[in-house]
């Protein structure tokens, strides 16, 4: 399916593009960060414009992480409500939503981009808490322009070698999200250890 997808790209870039990431923040499982480096390659050969590309692949994401959170709002509340009617459920919940409150502008970012497979999760999660849409969409828009930027320019860079740049981009963002694992779990630990005292 990769590589019917690469082929239509020159013939359908654009459209194509915007199409796959937006699919992609509904959890389907498609090649967006692929098709964004074979974009760039695009764009590297003088086929694609910069700027065209980097926008249809940022708009797609926004427009599914948008549909996302508004499924989560209207449906994924019902949800909650049911939920909430047994007392340890709903303390669970209070305690999500309270993390959701202090640190979803920073969860929304980086599962655009740097978690990404959590990133349709979050949309669903962030709109059935109530989470509000305005901060959900600027961390959201955010999140996806550093996600088309990182692969779109990668493209770019190794000038349509998909392998090299899958490979290279595959290793930093590795250790960039092992790196915040890293520092995430310290912080949690520092904190546990000063509550425990």
């Amino acid at each position: 399916m990769t590589d019917w997808l690469l082929a239509l790209v020159p013939q359908y870039g654009l459209w194509l593009l915007a199409a796959t990431t937006f699919l992609s923040c509904l959890a389907l499982p498609l090649p967006a960060s692929i098709l964004m480096l074979t974009a760039g390659g695009f764009v590297a050969a003088g086929d694609l414009a910069l700027m065209p590309v980097f926008a249809a692949a940022a708009a797609g994401g926004i427009a599914g992480d948008q549909l996302g959170y508004w499924a989560g709002k209207r449906f994924g509340a019902r949800m909650i409500a049911r939920l909430r009617h047994d007392p340890a459920r709903d303390k669970v919940l209070d305690r999500a939503v309270a993390i959701m409150d202090q640190r979803g502008l920073m969860a929304v970012f980086l599962t655009r981009w740097l978690f990404s497979p959590l990133g349709p999760w979050v949309n669903l999660t962030a709109g059935s808490t109530g989470y509000g849409w305005c901060k959900f969409t600027g961390a959201g828009v955010v999140g996806e322009a550093v996600w088309a930027a990182i692969y779109v320019g990668g493209g770019y860079v190794f000038a349509g070698n998909v392998a090299a740049a899958s490979t290279m981009l595959g290793s930093v963002l590795g250790v960039v999200a092992g790196g915040a694992g890293v520092v995430i779990l310290g912080y949690w630990l520092f904190i546990a250890t000063r509550q425990g005292l």
